[in-house]
């Protein structure tokens, strides 16, 4: 006979007290109604350009589906390399990258890497979910560090950011181009923040998945922590082939950091995910190196910058819509006088208009009373979208 325990199984503490995904709440209570217009996803509702899925399909007719190197194959490094080097007007070698199985676990391990338990960690936010939540499952402690939206923009307040980075802070975490406001951190503030954290000795992990979906005129990439620091600093820059070249799906992202980093990152992928598959490595250089990459990155940003003044316009004409300023990313943050309950809202809104958006509180208390709606997606679903939306506010 089995003795029974007095209580049931439980995951441990820090576990326990994650926050479960109130985007997934939303999209969970509409994802198999034909009829709603999805817009709750950070994701093109257009497939991977074919160049990209054909490199992937070569790759597996040439049987490539064995164990790789925990860093990634040495010419998708070296072409990321190249690819940032030339971006960013600075030279970077291969070994300072390291091929990841998505920008989530980019984040995850750069976290492991610095964070122990009890660690102080400042967060920019609002923010998306996993970005605050991964220090906790570490045993850090968060503090959260408010955008301000001033004079219709949304807006850092570096004085007071610096002053929140006192000695006893771990790690600084930055989203620029911000999901979800759209918030983009200017050189001067990067450089400001770097040299205050040199001189503390603070860890720096920039989330730079967006930097290509930057909509100033006349730049074609978001600034990067990478253009104002030192090789050696303390700095850890996660990327992504998401959404720049319609790659969510693949799973496939990349960290930049110091040399002598990387073999402690080498043992962490071993101990994660042990390497990414070949195929999907191969999309990746495709991305990078194809010829047809230059003229399909423009072609995405184009359609983007479209659907983003499509959307931008019409929400602002509708009564007691706020949508603050922002530059970057691919989601319109905006709020609706009377409705302080953004999950209670997009629930409704899901239910009675058959339109999903990301409720604000989903990114943190900041955000409530806020929705989030990803632009990604064909004029005409942006059209129903806000026509949706329109009649919704109308009888409500």
């Amino acid at each position: 006979m089995h003795q029974h325990l007095a209580s049931p199984p439980q995951a441990r503490q820090a576990v326990l007290d994650l926050a479960p995904s109130r985007i997934r709440e939303v999209a969970n209570a509409g994802m198999d109604r034909s009829d709603v217009v999805p817009f709750w996803f950070g994701e093109s509702d257009q497939p991977t350009p074919a160049f990209i899925r054909a490199a992937a399909v070569e790759s597996l007719e040439r049987n490539n589906t064995f164990y790789t190197q925990n860093l990634g194959r040495p010419a998708l490094r070296t072409a990321i390399a190249s690819y940032i080097s030339q971006l960013r007007n600075i030279t970077l070698g291969p070994d300072r990258v390291g091929v990841t199985s998505s920008g989530v676990s980019a984040l995850m391990l750069g976290s492991q890497l610095v964070l122990s338990p009890g660690d102080r960690v400042v967060v920019v936010t609002p923010i998306w979910p996993n970005i605050a939540e991964i220090p906790k499952i570490l045993g850090a402690e968060v503090t959260r560090f408010p955008l301000s939206v001033i004079n219709n923009r949304w807006q850092l307040d570096l004085d007071h950011l610096l002053a929140t980075l006192t000695d006893d802070v771990r790690m600084l975490v930055i989203n620029s181009p911000n999901n979800p406001t759209g918030w983009t951190i200017t050189p001067e503030q990067q450089a400001a923040i770097l040299a205050h954290c040199r001189q503390r000795g603070i860890w720096i992990l920039s989330d730079e998945v967006y930097d290509r979906l930057v909509f100033t005129p006349g730049q074609t990439a978001a600034p990067s922590m990478l253009s104002v620091a030192d090789p050696q600093d303390r700095l850890i820059v996660v990327n992504s082939f998401s959404k720049t070249w319609r790659m969510t799906g693949w799973r496939l992202g990349w960290l930049v950091l110091p040399t002598n980093l990387v073999p402690q990152l080498e043992k962490l992928i071993e101990y994660n995910t042990s390497c990414v598959p070949e195929f999907v490595q191969a999309g990746g250089l495709a991305a990078l190196t194809d010829p047809a990459s230059a003229a399909t990155v423009t072609q995405i940003h184009r359609e983007l910058g479209e659907a983003r003044a499509t959307l931008l316009t019409a929400l602002r004409q509708l009564p007691g819509v706020t949508l603050p300023e922002a530059d970057g990313a691919m989601y319109a943050f905006f709020r609706v006088d009377g409705h302080a309950d953004s999950l209670a809202l997009a629930k409704r809104l899901v239910a009675e208009a058959g339109l999903g958006l990301a409720p604000g509180s989903a990114f943190g208390d900041e955000g409530e009373g806020w929705l989030r709606w990803c632009f990604a997606a064909a004029p005409e679903r942006i059209d129903t979208g806000v026509d949706r939306l329109r009649s919704f506010l109308r009888q409500s």
